[in-house]
């Protein structure tokens, strides 16, 4: 039963499908993952199976972190996340979970973290249009009018100026699985996914099959 799985982004990649086409896709280390905890609607209030994610050293762990990992078996791990479920008896606590619970062909969301572009301005920003370059114009990139000039002369809580762009979580739904390498704990996604090369990314199932959005800002 496919619930979910925790990778790092590789990188894109090219794949040739049986057409001989060059297909754009984003090459997945996802997993092995552990089951740290079921929870019960009974002592929780509400039915998920955590898994975690990625080696790490003990320094970098709390006591009460060790001791809750401690439970599912040996290894630290850094990442956890959550996913509910109908049944959390259907799992085993300790149990692993691989690349071999996708399958060629699924239709997969991941969500991740946005690249992070520090400071920037509008153009990089919101897509505004540049000022005029020539004929003595000083408002090559400049953002124009933020507000009335009389009372009450203020900006508005919302308006697009310059600012942090990126680091947000987003989420692109509805991607193609094309292959599924459980030697090397491989997933082949087609299309890009959010984040730079090395950065977490949440695999499920797609919600809703078919479909395509991407939520947040750009990858």
């Amino acid at each position: 039963m496919s619930i979910g799985i925790l990778g790092k982004k590789l990188g894109m990649s090219q794949f040739f499908d049986e057409q001989g086409r060059a297909v754009p896709v984003t090459l997945i280390k996802a997993g092995p993952c552990r089951i740290t905890q079921l929870k019960n609607s009974e002592t929780d209030g509400y039915a998920a199976v955590q898994i975690g994610f990625g080696d790490t050293r003990s320094k970098l762990i709390n006591k009460p972190q060790q001791g809750h990992l401690a439970n599912s078996g040996d290894g630290l791990l850094r990442y956890l996340r959550e996913y509910r479920v109908d049944n959390p008896g259907e799992f085993e606590l300790g149990a692993a979970i691989t690349v071999g619970s996708f399958e060629a062909g699924q239709k997969v969301d991941v969500s991740g973290d946005t690249m992070g572009r520090g400071f920037s301005g509008y153009q990089k920003r919101h897509g505004f249009s540049r000022g005029p370059m020539s004929h003595g114009s000083k408002n090559h990139r400049e953002p124009g009018s933020t507000g009335a000039g009389t009372t009450p002369g203020r900006i508005y809580p919302g308006k697009r100026m310059a600012g942090r762009y990126g680091g947000k979580k987003t989420t692109t739904r509805g991607l193609t699985i094309l292959k599924v390498d459980s030697e090397h704990d491989l997933l082949v996604v087609k299309g890009s996914v959010p984040g730079k090369p090395g950065s977490l990314l949440n695999i499920r199932p797609a919600k809703r099959v078919g479909s395509k959005s991407v939520q947040g800002g750009k990858k």
